[in-house]
């Protein structure tokens, strides 16, 4: 079985009950990328592996529930930004908040979480969304990489369609070459999948077909 330079890292993405299904905010077949993405850390294929973890507080401004007459998935602006309003998952401490426990996490050397400032959304493990100065604070995954040695990023996990579509452009812009590991995803809903990958095309992203390739 093929073993990945050291200079390649693997970055899980919000592989939370959460968003399964029966989850607050589930995932369309969320679960069933679950096995391959266990196989690929059992098999220490990458000798970095980083699992992001999203962690909002009950009161997050992207929750619908904070704001009076809306309803989830509804669009609004917030700090002058397109803002998709969600059901309130996530929440810091509570069991859909967890990193799934069918993983074996101690294989993964940083689990980042985010999303923990309640006035701003982030989707993606390197960057948070516009804040209200109108930034993207950057949450220092790039420099933990780099300082590693790591040149190129493989991406997987939930939602396809947002978080880590978001973190594979954000991981391309900064620098890293990158793979999107296509099998290893689920997106919010398939409607999404042939924008994803319109935006992987024009981003320069690879997409990998096959969960073990």
């Amino acid at each position: 079985m093929l073993t990945y330079p050291a200079d390649t890292a693997l970055i899980v993405v919000d592989l939370q009950p959460d968003f399964m299904p029966g989850g607050a905010l589930p995932c369309h077949e969320g679960d069933a990328i679950v096995p391959g993405i266990a196989a690929l850390l059992a098999s220490g294929r990458y000798a970095t592996v980083v699992a992001t973890q999203d962690w909002h507080p009950a009161d997050h401004a992207s929750f619908a529930s904070q704001h009076p007459g809306r309803a989830p998935f509804e669009q609004i602006t917030l700090h002058g930004q397109p803002q998709t309003l969600w059901p309130d998952h996530c929440v810091a401490g509570s069991p859909g908040a967890a990193l799934d426990g069918r993983i074996d996490w101690n294989r993964a050397n940083l689990i980042l979480r985010k999303g923990s400032r309640a006035d701003v959304d982030s989707y993606s493990a390197f960057f948070e969304n516009h804040g209200p100065d109108g930034s993207r604070p950057a949450t220092g995954l790039a420099s933990w990489l780099r300082e590693r040695g790591i040149t190129a990023v493989h991406v997987c996990g939930l939602a396809r369609d947002y978080c880590v579509l978001w973190t594979a452009q954000d991981a391309a812009a900064a620098g890293f070459q990158v793979s999107f590991l296509w099998d290893l995803t689920r997106p919010v809903s398939p409607e999404g999948d042939a924008p994803t990958r319109a935006a992987l095309d024009a981003a320069g992203i690879g997409i990998v077909e096959g969960s073990n390739e």
